[in-house]
């Protein structure tokens, strides 16, 4: 009997390898998603059938693609069509509970409130979605996070947004609204009309207030790092639409070596803006009460225990971290609230009632004076307004979470891996909760809060639910209320006759052709 020689050793463990690995594959890409498809359907959810690899986003991404390309047939606030038309297809077909196929994963949508609630409240078991790499690049820091890590920058950071020291930034907000104004007030001149598109003006609105009020800069400063996250933006959604294969982002593609420079590029402005930030606190400078102060104390604290225990090391944040959370809060601090902002100023400029009525609390609160904080907090007809606006246009029109083992949701047993994502968009229009005239916007539903205006449903969710709620929320809402305020003090507005209304989805929720108002001096 011939000893086995070293070659033949080898060549069996390339046949082991490449045997396992073609399992793995198969495994991966077919009897794994066959086994959870006839999971699901067991249990009474249909769904689309599985099609291999690549799910449904072939069809998904076409649909959208074409839906883009027309804008909608008039103004309506039903255009959940154009944003998500494969969705729309089967909640009209069969439902809104239902399964579809992100490459070889099943996205579940639940939509029943209760179990929505159940599953945001429960982070142990449903956490954040590693959907892509390159899409994780726009969302670094503690949005990411899990467990302990998660907990501990949240702690950190939230102080940096509770409403005691978002009065000390308050006149950040108010210089940058200064800063618009002043703008339009220009472009208007002699004039007692003008047609303008706002939309840039409130993007670069909400740049200038994040700059100003979380990193003590100005939008000229931060504005470099805006441009680099919009490209980055284009870059990510091209993936989001396509099935992510593991160890592509490692591939020198064309777009890759974009992504790395991008940034490289953001790497060094923020060094840059933190970098002046030590000189002023080394130089005595008084503090700023910011967010980047926030995180900087952070910094300091981690490089003071560097040499104490492992557990001590993890009192603050490292430098890599800082700079993480410095661009999550450019990116999501400016989107959030210029989407809000752009959609409020649509709709009031279609419901010129509850125009005169926000200005003329507006008015009565402050008159043409500047505006404060306690004054702010009262306007409850702003108020009743943007959350109005927020049920029928969320930023983000759906959560999405993942599960790693399998996992009871009420009656439901939802198989490990499956993506579980809930329907923000259609939950604050159901007719089952908000009533017939769901579609509708009246901002008197919230006369009596929330709570009330959902009958107790749990159908009301635009920043979130439960502990992975929206930090920024209140910084959102103060900023809206900033603006809105001031904009109301010194103008009228309607919708030009050029304005096309095309809702889309960029990540958030905003309009595709741009917002043409007719602006009137008062």
């Amino acid at each position: 009997m011939e000893t086995p020689t070293l070659n033949s050793i080898l060549i069996s463990l390339l046949i082991i390898v490449i045997v396992t690995s073609i399992i793995k594959v198969v495994n991966w890409v077919w009897l794994r998603p066959k086994k959870q498809e006839k999971w699901l359907r067991n249990q009474g959810i249909p769904g689309t059938s599985y099609k291999l690899f690549f799910g449904d986003m072939k069809d998904y991404s076409f649909m959208c693609n074409q839906a883009l390309k027309t804008p909608m047939n008039g103004f309506s606030n039903d255009y959940f069509p154009r944003v998500d038309p494969l969705r729309h297809h089967l909640v009209t077909r069969i439902g809104q509970d239902y399964f579809i196929w992100a490459g070889a994963t099943p996205m579940i949508n639940i939509s029943n409130p209760d179990l929505i609630r159940e599953a945001l409240t429960n982070m142990k078991d449903f956490h954040k979605p590693r959907l892509n790499p390159i899409v994780d690049k726009l969302f670094p820091g503690f949005v990411n996070y899990e467990g302990d890590k998660w907990a501990a920058h949240r702690k950190i950071i939230s102080p940096a947004f509770h409403m005691e020291k978002l009065k000390l930034v308050l006149p950040a907000f108010y210089d940058g609204c200064v800063e618009m104004i002043t703008k339009w007030e220009k472009i208007l001149g002699e004039k007692d009309s003008y047609e303008l598109d706002v939309w840039p003006y409130l993007t670069t609105l909400s740049a200038d207030v994040i700059s100003r009020a979380a990193f003590g800069s100005s939008y000229e400063e931060g504005q470099q790092i805006f441009e680099l996250l919009k490209e980055m933006t284009v870059i990510a959604l091209g993936t989001m639409q396509s099935v992510y294969i593991p160890g592509l982002r490692y591939i020198p593609t064309p777009s890759n070596r974009r992504l790395k420079k991008i940034e490289d590029q953001i790497h060094t402005l923020l060094t840059r803006l933190i970098n002046k930030r030590k000189r002023e606190i080394e130089a005595g400078c008084p503090p700023k009460f910011d967010l980047l102060e926030t995180l900087m104390d952070s910094h300091h604290k981690e490089t003071q225990n560097a040499a104490g225990s492992v557990k001590n090391q993890q009192l603050g944040m490292n430098l890599r971290e800082v700079m993480d959370e410095c661009k999550l809060f450019y990116f999501a601090g400016q989107e959030t609230t210029s989407v809000l902002l752009v959609w409020t100023l649509i709709l009031l400029s279609k419901h010129q009632d509850w125009q005169a009525r926000a200005r003329e609390e507006v008015l009565q609160t402050f008159g043409t004076s500047v505006l404060d904080f306690k004054g702010l907090s009262h306007l409850k007809t702003m108020s009743m307004i943007l959350y109005e606006v927020l049920r029928l246009y969320p930023p983000a029109i759906q959560l999405n979470r993942r599960i790693y083992k399998d996992t009871k949701l009420g009656k439901l047993s939802l198989p490990a891996g499956a993506l579980v994502t809930f329907p923000v968009l259609l939950a604050q229009r159901d007719k089952k909760s908000w009533g017939d005239d769901a579609d509708d916007f009246k901002p008197d539903r919230f006369s009596e809060g929330i709570s009330k205006a959902t009958g107790g449903s749990n159908s009301f969710f635009p920043f979130g639910w439960g502990p992975r709620k929206c930090i920024g929320e209140n910084f959102a809402m103060i900023e809206a209320k900033m603006a809105l305020s001031m904009i109301l003090q010194r103008f009228s507005f309607e919708l030009s006759p050029n304005y096309v209304h095309a809702p889309m989805t960029v990540i958030f929720l905003q309009p595709q052709h741009g917002v043409q108002l007719i602006l009137h001096k008062l």
